[in-house]
């Protein structure tokens, strides 16, 4: 694992392999062991960078609101760091939307996305009170009645006894995510931007990819993406809810794979 002094926090990230690089962004609320199965693309002529976003992992915990530009910056800041130009950028969930708000901000440093189970409408009101409410109840209480409720959607819910291994992983993210950094990730989103006429001016090659029984963001946001994003792929995912990478990882893979190669 490396770690960098940047924007006023300290970074931890992985970094594996020597290829071009695939930068990938983990969702709420787990870190860059989410993409443990997709480190492998770093065998296979990628270098593979998966940080651990502020607030979660071993990166600092800054009290109070994450806004989706502050994720960004901090993830314009690593690239700086490791002396990357430009990148494939990769988000799932809120991830993804992190990967837009890269998009955003610096487009001419990506060369292609990967926008997994993730959504590009601004928060609606009723999600702003919900998302605040949460953001209190995390600090309040901790994560565990968050994790008990949750886990059942955030994998599909016939996998959380037929996945033990993958149940108790994502389990464990959850759990192991300090509430502070959880709860300022909230209410940073609930203030985010809307994205989708974004969609449209994106010029770089997409995928868009969603397991079939996301019940956070079902298949049709992803067609959403899909249909304003020129020239993207869209993959659906069987068996799988919110992480498909981890409930389907060797179909989320061959998916994966097949895009970037095209990319060259």
């Amino acid at each position: 694992m490396g770690e960098a002094d940047l924007n006023g926090i300290t970074i931890g990230y992985d970094d594996q392999g020597t290829g071009a690089p695939l930068v990938l962004v983990h969702g709420h609320p787990f870190d860059r062991s989410m993409w443990s199965p997709q480190v492998r693309f770093a065998r296979e002529g990628w270098r593979v960078i998966a940080p651990d976003l502020r607030g979660y992992g071993v990166t600092s915990v800054v009290d109070g609101i994450t806004p989706l530009e502050t994720f960004a910056r901090d993830i314009e800041a690593l690239l700086d760091h490791l002396e990357l130009d430009e990148v494939v950028l990769g988000g799932l969930s809120m991830g993804g939307q992190i990967v837009m708000e890269c998009y955003r901000l610096f487009p001419e440093r990506i060369r292609g996305l990967l926008l997994a189970d993730t959504f590009a409408q601004a928060e609606t009101p009723e999600g702003k009170v919900s998302r605040n409410a949460m953001a209190d109840r995390l600090l309040a209480e901790g994560m565990g009645g968050y994790a008990d409720e949750s886990l059942a959607k955030m994998i599909a819910s016939y996998n959380v006894q037929a996945m033990p291994a993958v149940a108790e992983h994502v389990y464990a993210m959850m759990t192991g995510a300090r509430a502070a950094g959880a709860a300022a990730a909230l209410r940073g989103r609930a203030e985010r931007p809307d994205y989708c006429e974004m969609l449209t001016k994106i010029s770089v090659p997409t995928l868009v990819v969603v397991g079939r029984d996301d019940e956070f963001t079902p298949v049709r946001d992803a067609e959403f993406m899909h249909d304003r994003i020129a020239g993207s792929t869209l993959a659906v995912i069987d068996g799988a809810g919110h992480l498909p990478n981890l409930e389907q990882t060797a179909d989320f893979n061959d998916t994966l794979r097949s895009f970037l190669h095209t990319l060259g």
